[in-house]
This record gives C-alpha cells, structure tokens and sequence, in this order.
C-alpha cells in the first residue's frame, strides 16, 4: 500500500492535485471578490471554480486508484475478444456468400481484423 501512495507517479499525482487545487481556490476566490464589486457574471464562475476542484480531485482519485486487471480478467477479456473475432468471421462469410463484396470494403475489413488480434487494452499506469 505504501507503494500505491509514494511511487514516483503517486507523488507526481499528488503534487498536480495540490496545484490544481490552489489554482481553483484561488480562481474562486478571485471571482467572489468581482461578484461583490458589481459583475454578476461572476457569481457564476464562483460557483463553477469549486466543481472544477471536485472534477479534479475526482480524476485524482481515479488515476490513484487505477489498477491493472488480475489474471483471470485478462483471460476473460481475450476469451471475450476471441468470441467476437469468431462470430465476425463467420458474419463476414455468410455476407459474402449472400453478396459479393467490394473489394475496398473486403480489404478494410480485413485490415480491421487484423488490428483486432493484435491490439490489446492499454493502461496508463502499465
């Protein structure tokens, strides 16, 4: 857990936290101080200063707490891709036997086939 917490990237997330979250303070409080001098547009970025400090902190939260899929959600995961690589396959052959295919949109989705096997789900923490 220490690790989640004081890794390079934790700390570097943290430290993004805190400046985001002193830039909206700040940010708010400048709009309070316009809203009190007369501009009643700025009784709207008052409020809109405080729930983009939530966003981020939302986001902080998220990217602190992505974690990497555990082994059997991996499996799952390409089991799943196999499964539908299949059925399209199959979809493909009965549209092809039915009507004959442009040669463009064959070779297009052959293309996309192929980038199907070969990509895999990227994490940003990975």
């Amino acid at each position: 857990m220490a690790s989640k917490y004081f890794s390079r990237r934790a700390l570097g997330l943290h430290l993004a936290l805190v400046m985001w979250l002193a830039m909206c303070i700040f940010a708010a409080w400048w709009q309070v101080t316009r809203a009190f001098a007369g501009n009643s547009l700025s009784y709207l970025y008052a409020v809109e200063w405080p729930c983009f400090a939530i966003l981020g902190f939302v986001g902080w939260w998220a990217l602190l707490h992505n974690e990497k899929p555990s082994k059997w959600q991996e499996e799952a995961r390409l089991e799943y891709e196999e499964r539908m690589r299949a059925e399209a396959a199959a979809a493909r052959q009965v549209d092809s036997i039915e009507a004959s295919e442009d040669p463009e949109l064959a070779a297009y989705n052959d293309h996309l086939a192929d980038l199907a096997k070969t990509t895999r789900k990227k994490f940003w923490s990975h």
